[in-house]
């Protein structure tokens, strides 16, 4: 982990794409501005982490899901479909 001090109004970048701008610190907080390609995603840490379990989640194969999906795909295929 890199660790560095920034002043409001200072920049960092990362790689040639991405500039993080200390905005504001206020106390404890500090606020900052992040410019990105839209192509790239960001997320604070914690809707990340939400976002990556609700997939991993819905990648879940039921058993009895893929069991009505052959049985679909069998009366498809028995009708000539």
């Amino acid at each position: 982990m890199l660790v560095i001090t920034r002043k409001p109004g200072e920049r960092i970048t990362i790689g040639d794409d991405v500039v993080v701008t200390v905005v504001e610190v206020k106390g404890s907080l500090v606020k900052l501005g992040i410019e990105a390609p839209r192509s790239i995603s960001i997320h604070r840490l914690e809707i990340y982490d939400r976002i990556r379990k609700q997939n991993l989640e819905a990648s879940e194969i039921d058993a009895s899901d893929l069991t009505r999906a052959v049985s679909i795909l069998n009366k498809t295929q028995s009708n000539g479909e």
